[in-house]
């Protein structure tokens, strides 16, 4: 026995050993208490809750949905409505941030100006501010019988309705899927060294997009409904629009207000990696003939988000959480949903423990998706260096 105590590894081992125990041991009896303490008030625990009928109905909703459905369904709603948001705020944010990016990073003084400026207001103003105010702006527009309208499209205090597709919600989320695989397969293909080096990279892109085309437009016709026009366009109808697309103030509130507020972030480290690319590539890029489009598609932007994908994935996935603020403007999110049946089912543990594994789970997967491609176009050594 003294022998062994006499190892370092040993003793490490060991002393590891009595924590986790100490820590499961700690687990369990609150596991105990916890359960004695819910029998003592007639709690009852578990997940039979999830079959029952909510008896209510939500606002915005990406697939079919009543007050005759369960709590399950009603959770999925909620959970589909947060992946839709925050998938379409990260793309937004991303958009903002590089343009922002590139002014900041421009010669000209007065589009330098106008970037900064961007940033050190977006960026130090709480984003719970900037949603409530998107949103007060947007239920503040004309009504429908006065509404904006311009490009078959009309903005109004009640949502903003653009033309559309006659396409199940179910089969237009399996299209969005499949165009976004699609996207990140090209761009993992066209920035990683190993396959971009091969001769057949070009042809694999055009693949991957034609494929992307075939099966989305496949799964549009599945979706599409008998019996009606495959496009549906807004049209006023008396007091109110019919027809069309309509995006709810709330939902529009918080897209706006993830791209501007995310954008600021995203801009600086965007342009951090363009600071971060040495003067002679572009240079020797630019001896080459290459115009001053190709020399910033072709190198500098590719080399900044090699550079900076690793902090990029850390505010994706922050801005991610961020759809969580759904809930001030009435928009139907994950977090809304289970704050409404945590109300009307009462089961408080188990749906904080769906929401906890659900978000879990999402952030992982995005955190685990970008990790691949960042390993797969991550520049080895100190390349970057000028």
């Amino acid at each position: 026995m003294k022998s062994l105590l006499a190892s370092r590894k040993a003793r490490a081992f060991l002393l590891q050993a009595v924590f986790l125990i100490a820590i499961v041991g700690v687990l369990a009896g609150a596991y105990v208490q916890g359960s004695r303490n819910i029998a003592a008030r007639g709690i009852t625990s578990g997940f039979e809750f999830l079959t029952r009928t909510t008896g209510f109905n939500v606002g915005f909703k990406l697939i079919d949905y009543s007050g005759y459905d369960s709590f399950a369904r009603l959770i999925l709603v909620g959970l589909l409505n947060t992946l839709f948001l925050g998938l379409l705020g990260i793309v937004a944010a991303n958009i903002v941030g590089l343009v922002v990016a590139m002014l900041r990073t421009a010669r000209n003084p007065i589009l330098n100006l106008l970037g900064t400026i961007y940033i050190e207001i977006f960026r130090n103003i709480p984003m719970i501010l900037q949603v409530v105010f998107w949103y007060a702006l947007l239920t503040h527009l004309p009504p429908p019988k006065e509404a904006l309208q311009g490009l078959g499209s009309f903005i109004s205090s009640r949502g903003t309705y653009i033309p559309g597709l006659n396409v199940s919600a179910e089969f237009a989320a399996i299209s969005c899927a499949i165009a976004l695989a699609a996207v990140m397969g090209i761009v993992t293909v066209s920035m990683s060294r190993k396959l971009s080096r091969l001769n057949s990279a070009r042809l694999i892109r055009w693949a991957i997009a034609l494929f992307a085309v075939c099966a989305v437009a496949l799964t549009l016709a599945l979706g599409h409904e008998d019996g009606t026009p495959l496009m549906s366009m807004p049209e006023l109808r008396g007091l109110n629009i019919r027809d069309g697309i309509r995006i709810p103030p709330e939902f529009l509130s918080l897209l706006i207000g993830m791209a501007i507020y995310g954008g600021a972030y995203i801009a600086e480290i965007i342009r951090a990696g363009f600071l971060s690319v040495g003067k002679g590539q572009a240079e020797a890029a630019q001896s080459l003939g290459l115009t001053p489009w190709q020399v910033f598609s072709r190198v500098r932007l590719p080399l900044a988000i090699r550079a900076v994908l690793p902090t990029l994935i850390n505010q994706y996935v922050w801005l991610f959480k961020a759809t969580t603020l759904g809930i001030v403007v009435g928009y139907t999110d994950f977090f809304a949903v289970i704050s409404v049946s945590i109300n009307q089912a009462g089961q408080t543990l188990e749906l904080i423990g769906i929401l906890m594994l659900g978000f879990l789970i999402m952030n992982n997967t995005i955190a685990f998706l970008l990790n691949r491609v960042n390993d797969a176009i991550a520049l080895k050594g100190s390349q970057l260096r000028s």
